[in-house]
């Protein structure tokens, strides 16, 4: 299993980065992170910086080609981050546009939304982006994690970082078909 994680060089919540990469690790899979930045990205815990991460691949050389599967990490700033950087944005879609699975947690569907994917899905997130969620023609729900087929691919969402065993086992099962 092939798992791509694509995150903003700052912003991304570190433990919805680092807990879904040890899933795929522990399930032998092989995770790549993947970022709008050579270099190193910043994680942070809320608002504090946490550790830093270095990067595999650029949005640049990155396809959903050579991947089973795409984990959006959330934390606020992240997926604000990467809904300005249009190659981001593209490489989202791509995922839907060949029929992967995508994983996306927290604050991570406002990524999703700018790649207009969400039109007509059922999905969780963060609390506060539900109107978000619906003005974008998305259905929002209030669970652990919620499994979406009624899509090109399988979209699979939670909420925050307590949500995380449920999501993890989720992504961990679809990315291994």
């Amino acid at each position: 299993m092939q798992a791509a994680f694509l995150v903003a060089p700052q912003g991304t919540e570190q433990v919805e980065l680092t807990e879904p990469w040890q899933a795929v690790t522990t399930a032998n899979g092989t995770p790549k992170l993947i970022s709008t930045a050579t270099g190193k990205v910043q994680a942070f815990h809320h608002l504090d910086k946490a550790d830093t991460f270095p990067v595999d691949l650029t949005v640049d050389d990155a396809t959903e080609a050579d991947f089973d599967g795409l984990v959006l990490p959330g934390g606020v700033a992240n997926p604000d981050a990467l809904r300005l950087d249009k190659r981001a944005v593209a490489l989202v879609r791509s995922f839907f546009d060949a029929g992967k699975p995508v994983a996306a947690i927290c604050h991570a569907p406002w990524t999703l939304i700018e790649a207009e994917v969400v039109r007509g899905r059922t999905l969780t997130s963060w609390p506060s982006l539900r109107t978000d969620l619906r003005n974008a023609g998305a259905t929002w729900v209030d669970e652990q994690v919620k499994i979406c087929t009624a899509g090109p691919n399988t979209l699979i969402t939670s909420r925050k970082p307590a949500d995380l065993p449920a999501f993890c086992e989720a992504f961990l099962a679809e990315f291994s078909h």
